[in-house]
């Protein structure tokens, strides 16, 4: 389980910081200005896969202590995380020469949401539910 739950986050991590180059380059195009020497593409996927790894472990960590309840509680602290994460785009200070600096939280708000995302996705896919059977008897 862990060694998949490792693999799920690196290989959504991938994913993800992929998403972020697309994203970047469809943003910068569309605007005519980018802002690929604060936000460097190498940076960007680095993060996202290191992100994806932490994520991993600390899924593989609450499934193991809380097997009933752990993916639930991971889901919830994964959201929260996600959420609290874009405040940090607006406390970037930017150089003084840099133009149109009001355009950067537009770039770099929606590439935290795509870790979570890539996660929710290929989850299903990696990692295998548990299916436990139970019996049901029918008194008549």
């Amino acid at each position: 389980m862990f060694k998949r739950a490792i693999l799920l986050g690196a290989v959504s991590g991938l994913l993800a910081g992929l998403a972020c180059l697309v994203y970047q380059k469809v943003y910068a195009s569309s605007l005519g200005y980018d802002f690929a020497e604060v936000a460097k593409p190498v940076s960007i996927v680095i993060s996202c896969v290191v992100a994806g790894i932490m994520v991993g472990i600390l899924f593989a960590l609450l499934k193991r202590w809380m097997p009933k309840s752990g993916e639930i509680v991971f889901n919830f602290i994964l959201t929260i995380l996600t959420l609290v994460s874009i405040v940090a785009p607006f406390a970037v200070k930017l150089p003084l020469e840099m133009e149109a600096p009001e355009l950067f939280p537009g770039l770099v708000v929606p590439m935290h949401f795509f870790p979570a995302l890539a996660w929710f996705t290929l989850r299903p896919l990696l990692v295998k539910y548990e299916v436990r059977s139970t019996k049901y008897e029918v008194k008549v």
